[in-house]
């Protein structure tokens, strides 16, 4: 019974619009870009083996940050948007 809830609420969901994706894209690149700052920042006042997990955190936010970038690429974004809601802290709308 629970598994036919789900497979009818599926049929449900609308589609996001492009510009939805679009800015809930910019929005995950902000976020991302936000996780690796506070990563390095960690990274600086790290001891023992918190120095491994913050190099952890780095490389995945720097591999995440190249995948959106480059998706943003593809989807025509222009980067100077993004650079700006990223200094302005802002959420996308």
């Amino acid at each position: 019974m629970n598994l036919e809830y789900i497979k009818e609420s599926v049929w449900h969901i609308k589609e996001k619009s492009e510009k939805a994706k679009n800015n809930e894209l910019i929005n995950c690149i902000i976020e991302t870009k936000n996780m690796l700052l506070n990563a390095n920042q960690n990274y600086d006042f790290a001891q023992g083996k918190m120095i491994d997990y913050f190099l952890y955190q780095i490389k995945a936010n720097e591999a995440k940050l190249d995948f959106l970038m480059n998706e943003a690429k593809n989807r025509r974004i222009e980067l100077d948007l993004i650079e700006a809601a990223y200094y302005k802290q802002d959420k996308v709308v």
